[in-house]
Order: C-alpha cells, then sequence, then structure tokens
C-alpha cells in the first residue's frame, strides 16, 4: 500500500540544488535524472510548480534551461499561473509536496524521490523508459571523469 496518496498532487521543486547542481546565479549541470523524473511526474497527474529564489534574468534563464530541456511548468514561483502578476503576493507556495536541496538530510536524489512516491512502479530506471536521460547520465559521467562541467 501506497502511503503517501500521489493522485494529481501539486508539488514544488527547487531549482539550483535540485533541478540543475548548485552555481547560482549561473545554471549548473543537470542533476542526475531531474528532467526524466520530472517529465515522469506530470504524466502522473502532478501539477508541478518550480519554486526558486532566483527572479529577474536569472529566474528568466532558469525557466529557458528547463524549456530548453523539455520541461514546461505548470507555475513558476506562483500557486498558478498568473497569480503574481500585480500586487502584493505570498511567496509562500501551496503545494502537498516540496522538493528542495535544503530538505533536512539534503537532497535525496532523483531516484530515490520518485521510489518515494511512486513504489508501486519498480526499478527506477526502468520505469522512466527515458532515453535521453540514460544519455544525459552518461553525458554527466563523461564530464565529471574527464573534469569537464
Amino acid at each position: 500500500m501506497n502511503l503517501i496518496d500521489t493522485k494529481g498532487k501539486v508539488i514544488a521543486v527547487d531549482f539550483d540544488g535540485t533541478i540543475v547542481e548548485h552555481k547560482y546565479p549561473v545554471i549548473g549541470n543537470e542533476m542526475m535524472f531531474a528532467f526524466a523524473t520530472l517529465k515522469a511526474f506530470q504524466s502522473k497527474g502532478h501539477r508541478l510548480i518550480l519554486w526558486t529564489y532566483r527572479k529577474g534574468k536569472e529566474l528568466e534563464e532558469a525557466v529557458e534551461f528547463c524549456r530548453q530541456n523539455g520541461m514546461v511548468f505548470y507555475a513558476v514561483n506562483e500557486n498558478f499561473p498568473g497569480e503574481t502578476v500585480e500586487g502584493d503576493f505570498s511567496r509562500k507556495i501551496n503545494a502537498d509536496i516540496f522538493i528542495d536541496d535544503r530538505n533536512v538530510g539534503g537532497f535525496l536524489g532523483w531516484d530515490v524521490i520518485w521510489q518515494t512516491l511512486h513504489p508501486e512502479s519498480g526499478d527506477y530506471a526502468h520505469q522512466l523508459k527515458n532515453k535521453d536521460a540514460h544519455i544525459n547520465y552518461r553525458n554527466v559521467k563523461k564530464k565529471r571523469w574527464f573534469g569537464w562541467g
């Protein structure tokens, strides 16, 4: 039995240190399986909110980086699209789940997060069936081995 009801959850996801390696204000390399996992969450019916400290140009760059990697969020630093267009607003996001590298215990890794929210799915890598995720993983591994990036 799944202890966490994951049907259509709102998931707030941090950017630096969670989707990409923490290199703020520049954009770091993708964390292993980040985009593949986020896309898989969307395919399961979750609404994803990009929830980040970034604003202005740095935020635009992060949103564009995600878009170039096939990830378009339901909302960005707001509870729903258009919430923050005018006036004062709370930076507090109303989400069911928060994924952030600043959690107690640090960032768990996308494989552990996936298995925690969808334990019925079985083996993580086989469940994603995302060739891009495996290619990205090999490229990140190569960069680290040879000292690139």
